[in-house]
């Protein structure tokens, strides 16, 4: 789906908007956060397998010694810090860091040796992030604003590259695959966790922004989305993991409920239709 410059920004603050509020709550400790509160559709839910909690993606293991603060705002769709295979010493990028869960399991993983940046576009996100890591006393993570689209980091920079949820939420995702490819040195691997479409969604739930910072409307079918990353120069792509989400799920949105309802759209055809993956692709 072709988007303006008009539109793009439009997406952009609408997803900056949503969780920037959410990093404002979380850190001012008013309620649980969780991408799916509030009557908010998002990238995860109990009905398909999926779910907000941290525990659902991460085993024990993993989330022992991290505060609430970090694990209350896990606002992804998967886990592709379980797929790095990350080695000390490497150098990590996660595009769209969030409460920075991700890079914290990272900075564990590559130990004092390696370095974990976490790249988001959200001020008050990096605010949350950032007090994060003082509070966990990471010394191996370095937070920076940031667009995926226009990574702020020189060429074949770093080995491995996560993204949890994040690049659905773009407008211009094929700027987002070229970005990581020239970022990454050669033989880095991207790891992946995110939202696809089987097949298109409705034109009017594409278009409405509220459904796009939820994770569904900026969803792309997963045969296009796995041809932007081919096109990017990304060799051996493997999907790992596939879960569906529920029509429930996609209408706990009051806005996605009303659009479906005012143009007439079976809430049933969406079933199976939006389906969260978990995959793995390689720089030659």
């Amino acid at each position: 789906m072709a988007v303006d410059q008009n539109q793009k920004d439009r997406i952009t603050n609408a997803v900056r908007s949503k969780y920037g509020s959410l990093a404002e709550q979380s850190m001012e400790k008013s309620q649980r956060v969780s991408c799916c509160g509030g009557g908010q559709s998002c990238c995860c839910g109990s009905d398909s397998g999926l779910s907000n909690e941290a525990a659902e993606f991460y085993n024990a293991a993993e989330l022992i010694g991290l505060s609430d603060s970090v694990t209350d705002i896990s606002l992804g769709c998967g886990n592709p810090t379980a797929i790095g295979d990350l080695k000390p010493g490497q150098t990590v990028l996660d595009l769209g860091s969030g409460g920075g869960i991700d890079c914290f399991l990272a900075a564990k993983k590559v130990g004092p040796t390696g370095q974990v940046i976490g790249l988001d576009m959200t001020p008050r996100m990096l605010d949350l992030a950032r007090a994060n890591a003082k509070k966990q006393g990471v010394k191996n993570v370095d937070f920076r604003y940031g667009y995926i689209e226009d990574i702020p980091l020189p060429d074949a920079s770093v080995d491995v590259i996560i993204s949890n949820c994040v690049i659905n939420l773009s407008a211009d995702k094929a700027a987002v695959f070229a970005e990581a490819h020239r970022v990454l040195r050669s033989g880095g691997v991207l790891n992946v966790s995110d939202v696809v479409t089987n097949g298109s969604l409705p034109q009017q739930l594409s278009e409405l922004l509220s459904a796009w910072a939820g994770c569904i409307s900026g969803a792309l079918d997963e045969e296009e989305y796995l041809g932007l990353m081919r096109s990017a120069g990304f060799s051996k792509i493997e999907v790992l993991k596939r879960d569906y989400y529920s029509s429930e799920l996609i209408t706990s949105d009051e806005g996605v409920q009303a659009l479906l309802e005012e143009n007439k759209i079976d809430v049933a055809s969406l079933d199976k239709k939006i389906a969260s993956i978990t995959l793995r692709a390689y720089k030659d």
